[in-house]
């Protein structure tokens, strides 16, 4: 008995499959998607930069030991022979900016705001992701849905054939209605066949979006029956008019964002350009201490010395000039940039607007269409039963309210990813 449980138990765990809703899965992207490793890298990298840029600000401290061998000829003396000797030199420095007019500060904010936009391109990365995943696990879903409609045809065109053989043997109808069957039989399991496939697609497509690099990985996504009676109740209006939605995604758009980073970015670097026009005033001191066997009274054993520098370029060519005229040409375009992007941000906006009430208009229009075509189905059949109609406006009513299933599905997804887009559109 315990050796059936084990192997009962193995074999159950050897079928398991991870089910996955849209939030784990959108989980799983955020954790595995090469892309998002990319741009998140790229922020990480830009943040070196700036440590990097604002350690200008902090005292630079050098330590220099060294030992050798070295030849001098011996200034005390008239002999001019070159008398070889031992060096043992230790040496530290430190040099610390004091002011430059803002040419560090400059260039420490713009690759702080720099680092900001890199930030808000990798946020808008995610933004979009979580889209992709929505679009593709609403795709395995309408998959799966249009699935059940294609096997509920084959049953009734496996239904249809078993009553034309009836009703022809019992001499009512012709063979002909049984060869138009059994076409109508092998296109609905072709169907169906296509239907399978395209599922196994989109699951193909999911697991790129997610990130699943396994070439077995074994999982499904969770999905409830979807039950086309009155499924037009069940959409909800959007939260957001479209109005708000505009003023929402002005505030919330990473995309924005990056842009407003990118002028604070240039309007720094213009800043640091502009602070070559002036001079540049430091600090420098080191101490150095040194011990030789043959000249030790030639070479003094301690020295230090401290200074303030300041350097000033003069003239380089007008170099600084067309630096600060390219940083001011930066910032317009910066400027140009955020506003091209709004524009495109409202278009897009109002366009994911319109198309949500547009897909559940269609989605209302598709369910009506599905009750008069089941309606007409049943009427074509009873028609069929009582001779009074031939097979082919059977064929033509079950096929229309198949068809009519099937365009329900589809819109009813096309709703929820709508406003996915949307979603995405405003930045929520």
């Amino acid at each position: 008995m315990l050796k059936i449980l084990t192997t009962i138990l193995l074999g159950l765990s050897l079928h398991a499959q991870d089910v996955y809703t849209v939030d784990e899965l959108i989980l799983q992207a955020l954790k595995n998607s090469p892309d998002l490793k990319i741009s998140s890298s790229q922020y990480k990298a830009s943040k070196s930069r700036y440590e990097q840029a604002f350690a200008g600000y902090l005292p630079k401290v050098d330590l220099q030991l060294s030992a050798g061998e070295f030849g001098l000829n011996d200034l005390t003396t008239t002999d001019k022979s070159m008398t070889n000797d031992t060096l043992l030199l230790g040496k530290i420095s430190l040099q610390q900016l004091l002011y430059d007019f803002g040419k560090t500060k400059g260039s420490v904010d713009a690759l702080k705001y720099g680092s900001d936009s890199y930030l808000s391109s990798n946020e808008q990365q995610i933004s979009n992701k979580k889209m992709s995943v929505k679009q593709a696990y609403y795709e395995v879903l309408q998959a799966i849905a249009l699935i059940e409609v294609y096997k509920e045809n084959v049953k009734l065109n496996e239904k249809q054939l078993y009553r034309s053989q009836k009703y022809f043997e019992a001499g009512i109808r012709t063979k002909i209605d049984i060869s138009d069957a059994k076409v109508e039989l092998i296109k609905s399991k072709l169907d169906l066949r296509k239907g399978l496939y395209n599922l196994k697609l989109s699951y193909a497509s999911l697991d790129k979006v997610v990130g699943f690099m396994e070439v077995d990985k074994k999982y499904e996504v969770y999905s409830q029956s979807l039950v086309l009676t009155n499924i037009y109740s069940s959409l909800s209006e959007y939260e957001l008019t479209l109005k708000d939605s505009i003023n929402f995604a002005y505030e919330n758009r990473y995309e924005l964002k990056k842009y407003l980073s990118d002028i604070q970015s240039a309007q720094s670097s213009s800043v640091s350009a502009s602070s070559n026009y002036y001079p540049k005033l430091s600090f420098y001191a080191d101490y150095t201490k040194q011990q030789t066997d043959k000249f030790e009274d030639s070479l003094p054993e301690e020295q230090w010395q401290a200074a303030l520098n300041l350097n000033w370029n003069i003239y380089e060519g007008g170099a600084t000039s067309a630096s600060t005229q390219e940083k001011k040409i930066n910032i317009k375009i910066s400027h140009s940039q955020l506003n091209n992007s709004k524009l495109s941000i409202k278009k897009e906006t109002t366009q994911a607007f319109i198309n949500v009430y547009k897909m559940k208009d269609s989605v209302e229009l598709a369910q009506s269409l599905l009750e008069v075509s089941g309606d007409k189905f049943d009427q074509a059949q009873k028609r069929y039963e009582y001779g009074l109609s031939d097979y082919i406006e059977l064929q033509q009513s079950r096929q229309g309210y198949i068809d009519a299933k099937s365009d329900l599905v589809v819109n009813y997804y096309d709703y929820y990813n709508a406003i996915a887009v949307l979603d995405k559109a405003i930045g929520k």
